[in-house]
């Protein structure tokens, strides 16, 4: 062989011999890993607690600290249908605390009774959100409360036709000053009254809280084996975890629409990034079993039909997740994941309807 030749090496990155050492090593580790991955599996399985989080106490904005009256003052413009173009639509139309915070639509009906391409999502636990709406195009609360409001298809109301409205009743001009410090009613302080009432709506002390508080039978056999499914096999947890059992991103899931949207680019309309088209938001699971029906379509009516949902691995590829592929489950590990569903909806939560002034 001449000087001038060398051996071919397609790595181009260390002569052979370095190149051979590396490759020894690489599968000696290799060795090691799925060794420990076989003693540890069953213990990892064991290890639930390690994937459980309690719900931490509700973040509140610094210039919107919560307060008894700001929230009762949100509570009231809530359920007030003078905030709607029509006078016949309030937030809890779509939010009913009856249906879960929703509607139990497959799509919201907005002004006029047309119906909307989307799914009212659930208000519980929202406060918890970083990103508003399926698409996260509102970053708070706040941003969140005034964008139905305005909106053409939905509540239809001016904004400068509400603020006059609302000046004229004696009784919010009194609640604005006390809670405010103002009598000039302004969107900014609407908004944060209605946030400061929705941060208020959190679902608590569900059985799997109180399974992992230490009363083991809080939980059924049924519903202790989803939980293992959860954050097992069926790979639900690479999405839905932390506290709400939700990451706060996006994710095309293969939802094919349904509805007057044939087509909804989703998270892409917020970012024109290619990778967002057909990208929802990641829902909280807690208190799921309230506010059917399910995906931001509403196309799925029961939880069982979410899990058929995921276990064929979603029915559109296009632009699909890879996170999102067939489980091969069988008819009992289904049951189980709903039954962990079930043990994920938290105390009722009360609310008083409030008198209008």
């Amino acid at each position: 062989m001449s000087r001038n030749l060398q051996p071919y090496n397609p790595l181009k990155l260390r002569p052979l011999e370095e190149t051979g050492r590396a490759y020894a090593g690489a599968w000696r580790a290799m060795v090691l890993i799925i060794l420990l991955v076989g003693v540890l599996a069953p213990v990892l399985s064991q290890a639930e607690d390690s994937v459980y989080e309690p719900l931490p106490p509700m973040p509140h904005p610094a210039d919107n600290p919560t307060s008894t009256e700001k929230v009762e003052l949100g509570k009231m413009l809530y359920f007030d249908p003078r905030l709607s173009g029509s006078n016949w639509i309030s937030c809890a139309t779509c939010h009913n605390p009856s249906l879960g915070f929703g509607d139990g639509l497959s799509r919201a009906l907005g002004h006029g009774q047309k119906e909307l391409g989307r799914h009212s999502p659930t208000v519980i636990n929202s406060g918890y959100f970083d990103a508003q709406f399926w698409d996260g195009r509102a970053t708070t609360l706040e941003e969140q409360a005034l964008g139905p409001i305005q909106a053409p298809g939905e509540m239809n109301q001016k904004m400068d036709d509400l603020l006059k409205e609302l000046a004229a009743i004696p009784g919010y001009v009194a609640k604005f000053k006390r809670v405010f410090g103002t009598s000039v009613i302004t969107p900014g302080n609407i908004g944060k009254a209605i946030a400061a009432f929705e941060r208020s709506i959190v679902s608590k002390n569900a059985a799997y809280d109180r399974y992992w508080k230490g009363d083991k039978k809080a939980m059924s056999a049924s519903a202790v084996s989803g939980m293992n499914l959860f954050f097992g096999k069926a790979k639900c947890s690479i999405c839905h975890n932390g506290p709400i059992l939700s990451d706060g991103k996006f994710h095309n899931i293969g939802v094919r629409n349904h509805g007057p949207l044939k087509e909804d680019a989703g998270r892409f309309n917020v970012t024109k990034e290619g990778n967002d088209k057909g990208a929802f938001k990641t829902p909280g699971l807690r208190h799921i079993t309230r506010s059917a029906p399910y995906m931001h379509d509403g196309s799925e009516v029961t939880l069982m039909d979410v899990i058929e949902f995921y276990d064929r691995g979603g029915d559109v590829k296009k632009n699909l997740s890879p996170y999102i592929t067939p489980l091969n489950l069988s008819r009992q590990e289904k049951l189980d994941l709903v039954e962990f569903m079930k043990a994920l909806e938290g105390e009722p939560i009360l609310i008083t309807l409030p008198v209008l002034p």
